[in-house]
């Protein structure tokens, strides 16, 4: 059989790439897996018990609607702005990966050019240029932060949206208020969509709104909001998430959608609103928690251990300079192979190599905090 060029020129997963790795670790210490962005805690007891219940209801498997079920909608809107969004707004996905790749096919294709700011979460320019649209990559701010006066040079005839994820992915940077406002700005005097990657919205370090974006009345021209339930309710494996935006993006979406899963699972759906209607508390504790740890890491890589220098810390993520003048990822592959650190190179997000690690902090117990500075103390004595 032949394949399809775009498809098959192609990256593997960066992620299925880091975990082929784990047999070549040294083995002479517990694992610490920084490089998968789950939360290392189970669901709330609440959505357990909705599941089951769930599980044991004689509808429990059938098609829930295929924009998702209205009760997870309303109770989603009521979460993220109920003061100007309806339910109409939202069409639930099988989770956030899939919610992008609805609104990249809905906006683009072959020949068309997006926007984004390096370093680049890899599984949206992975999708970009297997369907032929090429990402145009930013530079960010030396703070890392993309800035909406940076992007606008790059904009062309060709371009269909500016896609931001904040906080970020892989650097944990959170774009501020008004930076948004300016992005949205920028898309609407271009007529291009503003795509915002919100996954990870819960663990920021402020508690305010993310944004005011949807109190504009003219929002559902520019944006779309795509969110994740997978980290802020630990519902990885139950794959839901959801897509804000205009109906006329929505019926596109649903068109896609239609024909690569219907809809998303009912189940998921179904864990998703209890855990936003029923697991408030809990919901208030494990981002405090992922906060502790966030602070906990920084303070630890003050003094640098081992030469190794954090560049920036937030969500879920440290972005973090290793001291050695080699390749990045042969750097990560002793880290493994000898201090069994589990981490991603920064080449898996940009194409150049300016020493960057991914470390997902959220995943980062804070009683192993200090066997992960002895380890990075122990790997930097050889550079």
């Amino acid at each position: 059989m032949r394949f399809a060029p775009r498809v098959a020129a192609g990256i593997d997963s960066p992620v299925g790439r880091a975990y082929a790795r784990l047999g070549q670790r040294a083995g002479r210490a517990p694992l610490l897996d920084l490089a998968q962005a789950a939360p290392a805690y189970p669901p709330a007891p609440e959505v357990v018990e909705h599941v089951t219940a769930v599980a044991h209801d004689p509808r429990g498997a059938a098609y829930a609607a295929q924009a998702g079920l209205l009760h997870l909608r309303e109770a989603f809107v009521a979460d993220v702005d109920p003061g100007h969004l309806v339910p109409d707004d939202v069409v639930v996905t099988a989770g956030c990966n899939q919610a992008f790749c609805l609104v990249a096919d809905a906006l683009t294709q072959a020949g068309d050019e997006v926007v984004t700011p390096r370093p680049v979460y890899f599984n949206h320019e992975m999708w970009l240029r297997m369907h032929g649209v090429t990402p145009v990559v930013a530079e960010p701010g030396p703070d890392l932060v993309p800035r909406a006066a940076d992007v606008e040079p790059l904009i062309t005839p060709r371009t269909r949206a500016i896609v931001l994820v904040t906080p970020g992915n892989p650097t944990g940077v959170t774009v501020p208020p008004d930076e948004l406002a300016a992005f949205a700005a920028l898309a609407r005097r271009h007529g291009l969509a503003l795509v915002l990657d919100e996954t990870y919205r819960s663990f920021r370090d402020d508690l305010g709104p993310p944004h005011r974006l949807f109190a504009d009345p003219q929002w559902r021209d520019t944006v779309v909001s795509l969110h994740s339930f997978s980290k802020d309710l630990a519902l990885p494996g139950y794959r839901v998430g959801a897509v804000v935006g205009a109906p006329a993006l929505l019926r596109e979406v649903m068109k896609l959608l239609d024909c690569v899963a219907i809809g998303a699972p009912r189940i998921g759906q179904e864990a998703a609103w209890a855990g936003l209607t029923r697991a408030g508390p809990w919901r208030t504790e494990r981002a405090a928690e992922v906060a502790g740890r966030r602070a906990a890491f920084t303070k630890a890589l003050d003094d640098a251990p081992g030469g190794f220098e954090l560049l920036t810390c937030g969500g879920f993520f440290a972005w973090v300079r290793h001291p050695f003048d080699r390749p990045t990822p042969d750097v990560v592959a002793d880290l493994l192979a000898e201090h069994d650190v589990l981490v991603m190179p920064g080449t898996d997000f940009q194409t150049i190599d300016d020493a960057a690690m991914r470390v997902s902090v959220g995943n980062l117990a804070l009683e192993a905090l200090e066997d992960l500075v002895g380890r990075l103390a122990v790997a930097g004595a050889r550079a």
